[in-house]
């Protein structure tokens, strides 16, 4: 990752060094670099992620997880097939929910895709890790980081199984039908097939970051800087405020501002409703913007450093533990949401998702918030 970050700012300064001073140098830095170079960072840990998914995958063990899981999962009304779909989805939302096609029974089979796109995913990653380097600066222990992204991981599992055991108990009552397994054989996991899978699944990842990320990043840059302010003597801030982003922000503020989110955070939420990861991106282009580019602190200082109306921090412990938690529950993947429509065969159940979703995302933030600042923590 420091590399990657590295490698970024050379490239920055070099561009700086060489391209005129002009809105297409900034659409460049501030908007193409920062945005997507703010994304791919986060590659190295996703890789490692897929790699131990792959492993798992590649030994034949996924099949008799499943069997082992089949007694838990019915005490939360879901089905033993279940069960690997959901570890899917650790990797990405879409591959589980189209393995959701060998459960036999349609309701069990409605239960683990409307269930489903609340595992966390990699597209988490990014907002989890800046999150937690904001959360807790390097002073803190790697366990203590680990704690808090475990927590997140243990949330998403937890909320899963809890929507699935409330669903079968209101929307698909019924018997589950009965769980009926071919064990494959053990095998030693091949290096060259979990490689392959890694590279696969990179390419992915890179994919999007080259298009959708990409493609947002500008957008985002655009209404972060235009329109510029009719007097000439304004800062950057206060360009940044009245710009289409800022007025934006602003508007979907009273909305967000019970969960102590402000109206940049809000930008981050909307750009995000395309791909979780794009908040990342959007934040580092917002930042970007604001402080100009150029020998601009790193994403995570610039975010500690904000600073409110009244002068006191934005990210407060509470703040960013609240939007990991939004995060963790919201349905922010419009693929997922086109996939789920496909297998569905209807708009009801993906808009049902996001409906159900959003709602717990805004009350677990909301809760987190309310309660931290009773406490005192905000």
């Amino acid at each position: 990752m420091e590399w990657i970050e590295d490698g970024q700012g050379v490239v920055s300064s070099w561009l700086t060094e060489r391209m005129p001073e002009s809105d297409f140098r900034d659409l460049v830095i501030d908007g193409v670099l920062a945005g997507v170079g703010g994304v791919v960072v986060f590659l190295p840990q996703i890789l490692i992620l897929f790699c131990f998914i792959g492993v798992l995958e590649d030994s034949g063990y996924m099949a008799r997880a499943a069997f082992i899981m089949d007694r838990v999962m019915s005490r939360v009304g879901l089905h033993g097939k279940s069960f690997v779909p959901m570890l899917s989805s650790f990797a990405c939302a879409i591959p589980g929910i189209m393995a959701t096609r060998t459960i036999d029974s349609a309701k069990d089979r409605l239960v683990t895709i409307l269930v489903t796109p609340l595992i966390s995913c990699p597209a988490r990653l990014p907002v989890y890790t800046l999150m937690i380097a904001v959360l807790l600066p390097p002073g803190f222990g790697a366990w203590q980081k680990a704690g808090v992204m475990l927590a997140m991981y243990a949330l998403s599992i937890g909320t899963a199984f809890g929507m699935a055991w409330l669903f079968r108990r209101t929307l698909f009552k019924g018997e589950r039908s009965v769980l009926l397994l071919e064990m494959p054989p053990y095998r030693r996991p091949s290096l060259r097939v979990t490689l392959a899978r890694m590279w696969e699944r990179a390419g992915s990842f890179l994919r999007r970051a080259g298009t959708v990320i990409l493609a947002i990043s500008v957008i985002i840059w655009a209404l972060s800087t235009f329109p510029k302010p009719s007097h000439p003597g304004a800062t950057r801030s206060e360009a940044l405020a009245m710009s289409a982003a800022g007025q934006l922000g602003h508007f979907v503020e009273p909305l967000i501002r019970p969960l102590g989110f402000d109206w940049k955070i809000g930008v981050g939420i909307l750009s995000s409703f395309a791909a979780r990861e794009v908040f990342v991106g959007t934040m580092a282009v917002i930042y970007s913007v604001e402080t100009g580019g150029k020998d601009a602190p790193e994403l995570r200082d610039a975010m500690l450093n904000e600073k409110g109306a009244g002068g006191s921090s934005v990210y407060t412990p509470t703040v960013c533990v609240g939007l990991m938690v939004f995060y963790v529950l919201a349905m922010q993947c419009l693929p997922t949401l086109v996939v789920v429509r496909r297998e569905t065969n209807s708009w009801k159940w993906p808009l049902f998702q996001v409906g159900y979703m959003s709602a717990l995302a805004w009350v677990g933030a909301f809760l987190i918030f309310q309660f931290g600042r009773l406490l005192g923590w905000s």
